[in-house]
């Protein structure tokens, strides 16, 4: 399990973690293994400007499909393009090559974020 001290978390199970110069955004492994094998994943493009708690794709699964959540506002400033050809990459390895984008000019404002043994607390209940 990767050190996550550093990563917050929503309580729709996306992630956040400070990068050089911005954010990468993700979904927790709980999120993962609750969906199954993700085999679909859509993404916004890149540079467009992203509010706190707004939608920004959706992933589907064998079992569902679900909306994603922005943890904090920004501008898309990549995207992970290898989950289009490889969307097993969220449930194999979802702190890392599973990130889904990274965002610049970040806005907390409007974040409402937990810490890891927050957002633990949330799962285990």
């Amino acid at each position: 399990m990767p050190d996550l001290s550093k990563y917050r978390f929503t309580s729709t199970h996306e992630w956040v973690a400070p990068t050089d110069g911005g954010v990468r955004v993700g979904i927790s492994d709980y999120a993962q293994a609750q969906l199954g094998d993700v085999i679909f994943l859509e993404l916004p493009e890149v540079g467009r400007t992203l509010s706190a708690g707004e939608r920004f794709g959706v992933i589907e699964s064998v079992k569902a499909a679900s909306d994603l959540y922005l943890p904090v506002g920004g501008r898309v400033a990549a995207v992970n393009a290898a989950l289009t050809e490889s969307p097993e990459k969220i449930n194999n390895d979802p702190y890392g090559e599973g990130w889904m984008l990274e965002l610049a000019d970040v806005d907390e404002s409007a974040a409402q974020l937990l810490d890891e043994a927050a957002y633990k607390a949330l799962t285990e209940t």
